[in-house]
């Protein structure tokens, strides 16, 4: 459990925590879904072209009933987008661009988050330091201050911790408890100067989180060195879905059991035991001989459905039934993703949620 402790690197006092806020869990209420256009082609070399129909899809199935946010580099793209989009027949009513340049579309990562605070319905933005996963592909300067730019343009209040952080990396159950890897937040490419225990500080402190719970690493081809949305993912504030491999031989069958093995031991922040159910993985992804990170637990929780990857595998409708029991009040829906996981990410990789938050008066 975290214990507030004083530390030179914080200002205890002025943290989102001890100001009230909060992250919300993805199945809260949600005002919309920012993207940042997909435009780099070394993210899917040889293959872009290939990803907008499976992009424009998860699109419309979102727009479908809530708005979708998106950032583009300029008006050029802008129209392209509108063009694919048109294509895809996505409802334009619930469609907003930005004219905010990234160097890349894991708006996941580089993307705004988003902070509220219960009692006062303010929202509040979270500008993370970004290094495109420990400096592998520059540049990022642009992508690293689109959640400022966010803040700015909404009139939202910033915090800025200055230290590295990716979306990916993190889960949150909305009661107080945040999930992630130690490959991933303990690697020396990201925060180097800090502790396991000067980690979790932050995280508390400015994902206004009680307690951290760390798993172990990531699967084969996640080139972020263990992203926690990959492999284990909150359907409710005491149930996670975790991905499981039964094929002995995969180099991911260690993996998946030893952290199922850590979460069976987890207690949440209200000190009840965590609710595991397994999520099959998919037959291995392989592109250009590269196995990639196809998992189903890249899913994106939306307000009346939840996207999920599919891989035209024998496992795509065991994995939907799965989640269809772990949200029955939401449309759980397959969409295609074998051309956008070459990126080596999937739909949760490429969104951020914004939550609602009542206006005032309201």
């Amino acid at each position: 459990m975290f214990k507030k402790t004083v530390n030179p690197l914080i200002d205890i006092k002025n943290t989102p925590r001890s100001l009230g806020f909060t992250f919300p869990a993805e199945w809260e209420k949600q005002e919309a879904l920012w993207l940042s256009w997909p435009h780099k082609e070394a993210s899917w070399p040889g293959k872009i072209h290939k990803i907008f129909p499976e992009y424009c899809a998860f699109v419309k199935l979102i727009a479908a009933d809530q708005k979708v946010k998106i950032n583009v580099n300029d008006e050029t793209m802008k129209n392209k987008a509108i063009e694919k989009l048109t294509k895809a027949e996505v409802n334009f009513s619930n469609i907003e661009f930005f004219i905010h340049p990234t160097d890349d579309a894991w708006c996941r990562d580089h993307g705004p988050a988003f902070l509220v605070n219960p009692e006062t319905q303010e929202k509040a933005v979270v500008d993370w330091g970004y290094n495109a996963w420990g400096n592998k592909y520059p540049p990022y300067d642009q992508d690293d201050i689109i959640p400022t730019k966010i803040a700015d343009h909404y009139g939202y209040r910033l915090f800025e911790p200055s230290i590295i952080m990716e979306g990916g990396a993190v889960e949150f159950n909305g009661k107080g408890t945040v999930l992630t890897t130690k490959s991933c937040l303990l690697h020396k490419n990201r925060n180097p100067h800090l502790t396991k225990e000067e980690i979790e500080l932050f995280l508390c402190e400015y994902y206004g989180q009680e307690q951290v719970l760390w798993l172990e690493e990531g699967i084969t081809g996640d080139d972020t060195d263990g992203h926690i949305d990959d492999i284990t993912r909150f359907v409710n504030s005491h149930t996670v879905v975790t991905a499981v491999e039964e094929d002995k031989s995969s180099p991911n069958y260690t993996i998946l059991k030893k952290n199922l093995d850590i979460l069976k031991t987890f207690r949440l922040a209200d000190g009840k035991p965590l609710q595991v159910i397994e999520l099959p993985m998919p037959a291995p992804v392989i592109y250009d001989g590269e196995q990639l990170p196809a998992s189903y637990a890249n899913f994106y929780i939306a307000n009346k459905v939840v996207a999920v990857p599919v891989f035209e595998d024998k496992n795509d409708e065991k994995a939907l039934k799965i989640l269809q029991e772990c949200f029955p009040d939401k449309k759980v829906v397959g969409l295609r993703s074998i051309d956008i996981i070459w990126g080596l990410g999937s739909f949760h990789c490429l969104s951020q949620q914004e939550p609602w938050v009542k206006v005032k008066g309201s």
